[in-house]
């Protein structure tokens, strides 16, 4: 079957690249759910709030995990900058607070996790490479998420390395992110090589996933799926859509 998208539409969905050269270009209009009944205001769309807690259930994790950031609306946001510039300065601000605009936290696809401990820094909280945080960690890309800022990546991210920020990209790109050690900007790029006629394949445990890229045309772009396939298609806020098809394996 075909599905024909507006051009717009680019600027939706779970793997946009929102960073200091991408801003965002549509306000979040999805449902928000909040991560954790403890802190009902700390919210992510619906598909990255139910997958944190489906990592937290699998690594029984308890109270020892808090959520300690999530969705922030573009006002929000130019308050926690505006703060930080005035507490911390420039620089330090330039590394760990994104722009209005150009934070992921707007998406409603980003939280902030930190270790649970009498005093939780907002802006850089605790959470380390071992323990309950490992755990979490290592389990994270099987169910959609990545963290975003590895050590390492600052370069090509613009952003310092933040252990205790993760992204919801959903799977299998999770997975293929975390095994091919690629952070969202170089993902984007990668998968440009695979296009309809040359798609990129991934097993999964119970399914076979096809993912290619569609170039956004001017106005109106169709894209050819599978009929009976369950699919998803993202935009990825800069030229073009990310389609992935999921066929059940015999």
């Amino acid at each position: 079957m075909n599905i024909t998208l507006e051009h717009n539409k680019i600027y939706c969905g779970q793997l946009l690249l929102v960073n200091a050269g991408s801003a965002l270009k549509s306000s979040n209009n999805e449902e928000l759910r909040a991560i954790d009944p403890r802190f009902p205001d700390i919210k992510l769309q619906a598909p990255a709030a139910d997958a944190l807690r489906l990592i937290l259930s699998d690594i029984k994790a308890g109270n020892a995990i808090v959520p300690v950031s999530g969705y922030r609306s573009a006002a929000e946001q130019a308050a926690i900058y505006q703060k930080s510039m005035t507490e911390h300065g420039e620089e330090f601000t330039s590394r760990f607070v994104a722009l209005p605009g150009r934070s992921e936290h707007q998406t409603g696809l980003a939280a902030d996790l930190g270790l649970n401990q009498d005093n939780i820094d907002f802006i850089r909280p605790y959470f380390p490479y071992k323990g309950i945080c490992g755990a979490f960690r290592d389990a994270a890309p099987d169910f959609g998420f990545v963290e975003r800022y590895p050590k390492g990546k600052e370069a090509v991210s613009g952003i310092a390395h933040e252990p205790w920020h993760f992204r919801y990209v959903g799977y299998p790109h999770s997975k293929i992110m975390s095994e091919r050690r690629l952070i969202l900007e170089e993902y984007i790029d990668f998968i440009k090589a695979y296009q309809e006629s040359n798609k990129l394949y991934e097993k999964g445990k119970n399914s076979l996933f096809e993912i290619y890229y569609v170039p956004a045309a001017a106005e109106k772009t169709t894209i050819s799926i599978p009929d009976r396939c369950d699919y998803r298609i993202s935009g990825n806020n800069l030229d073009g859509f990310i389609v992935t098809v999921r066929r059940n394996r015999l």
